[in-house]
């Protein structure tokens, strides 16, 4: 586990799945503020500290967030919590097995299947540590990329191939089929940036698959786990807390 955080007597348990280009370490602040649930987080194989396991493939991606969130759940009930493409992995982990967890909630997680998302933006090349800068750029700020070390800035290409295996996902077809996903489910989003396009996208969710709750966090972007992760720890909390009582 690349962030942890263990409780004494957990609630549950999060697991953390991070999107792409991101790593598990991204959840570290989220950990510090999850006070009554364990909460662990990795890197997903082809980045960082997983970069040495091969082949890096979704359904893979899948088989390692079974591997941990069954483990877990031998300890305590489990959330699954995907960040942007983390939470296709989530849902697409949750509807093939269900049972794996007893809550799901992701946070703009990518479903072009569902929605098509507005971009202007030219397809990925095969150049992976071309790919990962403009991903970085794009998704964080030019800025950001300009601060970041040389050593920081090769371990982001270094990741690139990873990358071009998620955005892969997205162009191909549906990994998942939401309208029979039973597990309880929770799809959040900010309000910043593509919050018109979230919205609509939450409509199109809730006509697929009615159970699946979904919120909007206020003041929030794409990096909530970064810039809010004291309202999103909250939202999680409340959410587990809903699913208890409707349970």
């Amino acid at each position: 586990m690349v962030a942890e955080r263990r409780t004494g007597e957990p609630v549950a348990t999060i697991v953390c799945v991070h999107g792409g280009l991101d790593r598990g370490g991204s959840f570290a602040r989220l950990a510090r503020r999850t006070n009554n649930f364990d909460l662990v987080a990795f890197d997903r194989r082809g980045y960082q500290g997983s970069r040495v396991l091969s082949p890096v493939t979704f359904d893979l991606h899948i088989d390692d967030l079974v591997a941990v969130a069954t483990r877990e759940a031998g300890r305590a009930p489990v959330i699954l919590f995907g960040h942007s493409f983390g939470g296709v992995i989530t849902f697409a982990a949750a509807q093939r097995h269900p049972g794996l967890a007893a809550l799901v909630v992701n946070y703009e997680a990518s479903l072009p299947w569902v929605l098509a998302r507005p971009s202007g933006r030219p397809a990925p090349t095969d150049d992976a540590p071309a790919e990962a800068e403009r991903f970085f750029r794009r998704m964080v700020s030019n800025g950001a990329w300009e601060r970041l070390s040389e050593s920081e800035r090769e371990a982001r290409r270094l990741d690139g191939p990873a990358l071009l295996v998620d955005l892969a996902v997205l162009r191909g077809d549906a990994p998942f089929e939401l309208t029979t996903l039973s597990t309880p489910a929770a799809y959040v989003h900010g309000d910043w940036q593509l919050a018109p396009y979230y919205r609509a996208l939450c409509l199109e969710l809730e006509k697929l698959n009615p159970s699946i709750a979904t919120v909007e966090m206020v003041k929030a972007g794409h990096g909530a786990h970064l810039s809010n992760p004291d309202q999103l720890a909250n939202l999680i909390a409340t959410l587990w807390d809903r699913q208890c009582a409707s349970g």
